[in-house]
């Protein structure tokens, strides 16, 4: 079982990418960051690390998406509370991000998204497993 998640983003601008994610309330470990990468803190045991796109590239032979005219992750962060959400959403377009679609409020779940300065999409959401259907509390035990 893992340990801990690192998801790697490669990005055009790492201080501004730092920048706007302090904004949003963020840490970053000095330990692992330079010039040019950052260890950004999401959660117990979850980061992301922030690599400009030339350092990004040495980690793999493949071209680079370009997250602003394709989607190639959605990187899906759950919070305490539908405050927390468009909190975080409110710092997001604060920051210089911008919201690419319209919140989901499906009762139990509550969820909206913001792009990053480089186009990453981040889904950002809250749920509350008490109000969930019947029907999907069932499909992990055997039921329909």
């Amino acid at each position: 079982m893992a340990k801990q998640i690192f998801i790697n983003l490669p990005v055009r601008d790492l201080r501004k990418a730092i920048a706007f994610f302090t904004q949003m309330g963020f840490t970053f470990n000095p330990q692992f960051t330079d010039e040019h990468a950052t260890c950004m803190i999401l959660g117990e045991n979850m980061f992301a690390m922030l690599l400009t796109e030339k350092f990004f590239k040495t980690f793999t032979p493949k071209e680079i998406c370009d997250a602003r005219k394709s989607t190639e992750v959605l990187t899906a962060l759950s919070v305490g509370n539908r405050e927390e959400v468009d909190d975080m959403l409110k710092k997001a377009i604060t920051a210089g991000g911008r919201e690419p679609r319209e919140k989901q409020d499906h009762g139990w779940m509550y969820g909206r998204a913001f792009e990053d300065l480089d186009g990453h999409i981040w889904e950002v959401f809250s749920m509350d497993e008490s109000r969930m259907p019947e029907e999907m509390k069932n499909r992990g035990s055997g039921g329909a």
